[in-house]
């Protein structure tokens, strides 16, 4: 193996210190796992190159240098290698008769289940190109059907963007493709794509590392998968909601039994059942290693203990008569008592970290001092499906730690810190100045303590972020930490944070998500409104507006009075300022951005009867976030 096409001044050798930690063998987690990942293969991608808007969507020649059988190299984690070279398998799958999955050409898996007239698609992946090239693959294959259902199994992005290149919204409301999803599954889509969705996107940018060079000393996997697609994303809301446990549907000839899994892996989500052929999917709440009790992209803090609880459910409803086990990332299971075996494990490492967690809070340690106690047991090494590679054990705890007693950690004197810049500043001139915190830092440096590096010279970084001193050694103990992590997402994040280091964050431009946001019902529209509005630039003012949909026939009463927004359905106000006739589509457009008031007025798309001012003030003061802030530097 060599990374001669790496960029050296990107990225330097590893040190000693992480050649001697990288050393360690692999503990001897289950060889079958080569066996069942690659069980099935009947076909796969012609080039593994899926075009996409500005370049490849998906390019799996990125990830070449990971080849089964060979040693890890020393600047990468041996526990994760087995993992990358794991999800580098990919093609079209026969898991069993009547049921296929495209695997390894995004982040998630898509399904296919093979109906009386169609296919039952389960997770339409990403984006748009990366679900329309599985596809394709598929009806090469196996021969063309149309889509005739789409289940979403909970509300993230991987499980539901590429919708558009499976079926089309013409054909969901002609009745011709039915959409299933577990009930809230568009409020929770709303709260985590676009109410933080800017904070988010930037904050993924860390936790996947897209604009990591791939290679030994970059990006080598994101422990769903390879990496995130770089598409265009896109929504169809549901037509069926599934609201309680045991609800049954057939569709396309296809007997589906639901498991509703709320506050688990995702706010709105679902494991189900398919009697007539013993397969459970498990949505993500199961996947081949420790998933996130929290992202470091950023989310609500998930229940593990329900989390473990609804597992331990699925055993219960189905796991004496489950043949199979599929998820939407990574590969299946096959045989009940190896399904009940896995699922048993899973349920058990949730309900640990919850238990053990709590145990130690109640002995008065904090989320800091517990990450340092808690230690995977030997129980949960004889599988590499309960280790970290995705999730994390050291945040995971702080996760349920924060979910029951919030981020703070009860002692006053963190109630109301400095922030990062006032803080660096007070502790360079603790230090004496930056050059003996430097020297400080390249001491603790030589002696391989990286993480005291990064938290002493974080310091010096946002008092003074033009020393460049500062910046290429937090740089260089970053990228050690990175080179030395199991989890996936803490090395893409370290590798990531050293890289923006020595060359900058992405350029700044103007982001949002507007395939959502065009397809959002409209109490979840106003809310994005809400969320965007420079509430000083509205001070003093107050009105109501009545606003009319014509295509959807629904009536709003919109007001915003002490610098805030409110909304009601099916309330008009006779004194409102103005009365406002519009399409969902057209004032989805102008709070969107793809089109001004002005050009949807003129167009005739929207009318205003009344003072059309009342709606300007609100529509021209939806702050426009920016990528591309600054996050290892102030």
């Amino acid at each position: 193996m060599t990374d001669d096409h790496l960029p050296h001044e990107f990225a330097k050798d590893a040190t000693e210190h992480t050649r001697a930690a990288n050393s360690r063998p692999v503990p001897p987690f289950d060889p079958a796992d080569f066996d069942r990942v690659s069980r099935g293969l009947i076909a796969q991608h012609p080039t593994g190159v899926i075009e996409g808007p500005i370049g490849p969507a998906w390019d799996l020649g990125k990830w070449s240098f990971i080849q089964q059988g060979e040693p890890a190299p020393d600047t990468v984690n041996p526990s994760l290698w087995r993992q990358a070279q794991l999800n580098c398998v990919h093609g079209l799958f026969e898991v069993a008769p009547g049921c296929w999955q495209a695997r390894g050409y995004d982040i998630s898996n898509i399904t296919f289940i093979e109906g009386t007239t169609g296919w039952v698609v389960v997770d339409p992946l990403t984006c748009t190109q990366t679900a329309a090239a599985c596809l394709e693959l598929a009806n090469n294959t196996l021969g063309a059907r149309p889509v005739t259902g789409v289940i979403y199994t909970h509300s993230h992005l991987d499980h539901f963007g590429g919708v558009l290149g499976v079926t089309t919204q013409a054909d969901v409301d002609a009745g011709r493709c039915v959409v299933v999803a577990p009930e809230h599954f568009m409020r929770e889509t709303v709260a985590e794509n676009l109410l933080a969705g800017m904070a988010m996107t930037r904050r993924s940018l860390y936790q996947f590392g897209p604009l990591l060079l791939p290679g030994p000393r970059g990006q080598v996997d994101a422990g769903l998968g390879k990496g995130v697609p770089l598409g265009t994303s896109s929504l169809i809301p549901p037509t069926v909601d599934i609201t309680f446990t045991g609800q049954e549907m057939v569709i396309d000839g296809v007997r589906i039994i639901f498991q509703l899994t709320p506050e688990t892996e995702a706010p709105a989500e679902m494991n189900f059942y398919f009697p007539d052929h013993g397969w459970l999917c498990m949505a993500e709440n199961c996947s081949h290693n420790m998933h996130n009790l929290i992202p470091i992209r950023g989310a609500q803090a998930r229940d593990s203990l329900s989390w473990s609880r609804y597992i331990d459910d699925a055993l219960d409803l189905f796991g004496n008569q489950a043949e199979l086990m599929f998820a939407s990332h990574h590969w299946p299971r096959w045989g009940r008592d190896d399904v009940k075996d896995f699922l048993g494990r899973q349920r058990d490492l949730y309900r640990w970290v919850h238990d053990q967690t709590l145990r130690l809070a109640n002995h008065g340690y904090v989320a800091t001092e517990i990450a340092e106690m808690l230690h995977h047991p030997p129980d949960h090494f004889e599988e590499s499906h309960t280790v970290g590679y995705y999730g994390s054990l050291i945040h995971n705890v702080k996760a349920v730690y924060q979910r029951y007693l919030s981020w703070y950690d009860g002692n006053p004197c963190h109630l109301h810190p400095h922030p990062p810049v006032e803080a660096g500043q007070r502790y360079v001139d603790l230090a004496g100045g930056p050059d003996a915190l430097l020297a400080k830092a390249r001491e603790a440096f030589d002696a391989g303590d990286y993480r005291w590096v990064a938290e002493l010279v974080n310091h010096l970084v946002f008092a003074d972020p033009m020393n460049r001193e500062a910046r290429a050694l937090q740089a260089d103990a970053l990228e050690q930490l990175g080179y030395q992590s199991e989890s996936s997402t803490f090395r893409n994040a370290y590798l990531f944070g050293a890289q923006e280091l020595r060359h900058g964050g992405p350029p700044r431009h103007k982001a949002g998500n507007r395939g959502l946001v065009r397809a959002l019902p409209i109490d979840q529209l106003l809310a994005t409104v809400g969320m965007r509005l420079n509430s000083d630039a509205v001070a003093g003012a107050d009105f109501t507006i009545n606003l009319t949909f014509t295509d959807i026939e629904e009536d709003w009463l919109l007001g915003l009075s002490h610098r805030a927004i409110r909304y009601r359905k099916d309330r008009r106000d006779d004194g409102a300022a103005a009365t406002v006739t519009s399409t969902r589509e057209a004032l989805s457009a102008v709070i969107a951005a793809d089109v001004t008031l002005d050009d949807a007025l003129a167009a005739g798309d929207i009318t205003i009867d009344g003072d059309a001012g009342a709606l300007r003030m609100i529509i021209d003061n939806l702050d426009v976030f920016m990528g591309g802030f600054p996050i290892i530097e102030p």
